[in-house]
């Protein structure tokens, strides 16, 4: 048995673990608001989150509903369970809100996310990166003899790892629309 183990009694204590063992996890939602489409129902919203402090990871506007003037915000947040409650009462607590889904509590959805990478490099690099771009199914949308513009639609997790892997080939800008999201099932 280890010194470690004697002074705690148990092999599940590492000297290494520095977390707060009281500390309340992080949990990151998705959520989607139907809302008025009129000028600053927007700023309202935004205002929400950036009056109590509460971060966005990703957000998305468009309109859903023309003649009715319904638009839908999906907004990627984190925060412990407790923030996560508070934001979505909050929210549902304004006169412009028509209803609010907490997909990621409702249960399994559907997300996705469009990007477009810029990628620069000659021989070899350009090569690889038109390789990597086949596996994950990513279209060359413009190309020059020194670069490429790559599109690409996926989960947030798929557009960050093409990202990493076209860091080192040249990858000099990404333009992201923030994650569209919508539940399974009925």
């Amino acid at each position: 048995m280890s010194p470690l183990q004697i002074k705690h009694g148990s092999s599940k204590h590492s000297a290494y673990d520095l977390r707060d063992p009281n500390a309340e996890v992080l949990e990151t939602h998705t959520l989607a608001a139907v809302v008025d489409n009129e000028s600053g129902v927007l700023a309202r919203v935004i205002g929400l989150f950036s009056g109590r402090g509460y971060n966005i990871d990703s957000l998305t506007v468009a309109e859903i509903d023309h003649t009715g003037h319904l638009s839908r915000i999906t907004i990627v947040t984190t925060g412990t369970p407790q923030v996560i409650v508070q934001i979505k009462a909050q929210l549902e607590r304004m006169v412009v809100v028509h209803e609010v889904h907490d997909l990621t509590a409702e249960g399994p959805s559907v997300q996705r996310e469009l990007a477009l990478f810029k990628v620069a490099g000659k021989g070899e690099h350009r090569i690889e990166a038109l390789r990597l771009a086949e596996i994950f199914r990513a279209n060359v949308v413009d190309s020059t003899l020194e670069s490429f513009v790559f599109e690409m639609t996926g989960t947030p997790e798929k557009v960050d790892a093409f990202a990493e892997l076209m860091r080192p080939l040249g990858l000099i800008e990404i333009a992201r629309t923030g994650v569209a999201a919508v539940a399974r099932g009925r």
